[in-house]
């Protein structure tokens, strides 16, 4: 099940179609579903959890914790909806593709993939463009 929460004046305008977008995304890397929960707050929120669980003193865009056994995927993802506001503006793209980038983001991260490396963030880029579009295919 994936579960939408808010701690943020921000409020997805059609739940139904994320959520199926995010199933296809899961499905799209041979995973099932188990429970994902997507909580939209802060930046401040975001970066108390960076300091207190990664001991990261920086703002994020998200943050993703990963409960996933094998090919049934979890986790909990925690996106800052300044960060994604202000990313749109300084990439010069809309909200939305900022947001869908996030929001794959964090899928991506409960299937293993990482960002550290040059290599692993080419790879992750590539990754979410493609999710992206299953975004925008007919539903």
């Amino acid at each position: 099940m994936i579960e939408f929460h808010y701690k943020t004046d921000f409020l997805l305008e059609n739940e139904e179609k994320f959520s199926s977008w995010l199933n296809k995304v899961i499905l799209s890397e041979n995973g099932e579903l188990n429970q994902v929960d997507y909580v939209f707050c802060s930046d401040e929120e975001v970066l108390e959890m960076n300091e207190k669980y990664l001991n990261h003193d920086t703002y994020t865009d998200i943050l993703t914790f990963d409960y996933t056994e094998g090919k049934l995927i979890g986790g909990d993802i925690f996106i800052s909806i300044d960060r994604v506001r202000d990313n749109a503006d300084q990439f010069n793209i809309s909200f939305e593709e900022e947001l869908l980038r996030v929001m794959a983001h964090g899928v991506l991260h409960l299937f293993g993939f990482k960002d550290k490396s040059e290599e692993e963030i080419s790879i992750m880029r590539s990754k979410e463009n493609e999710k992206i579009q299953l975004f925008h295919v007919e539903q």
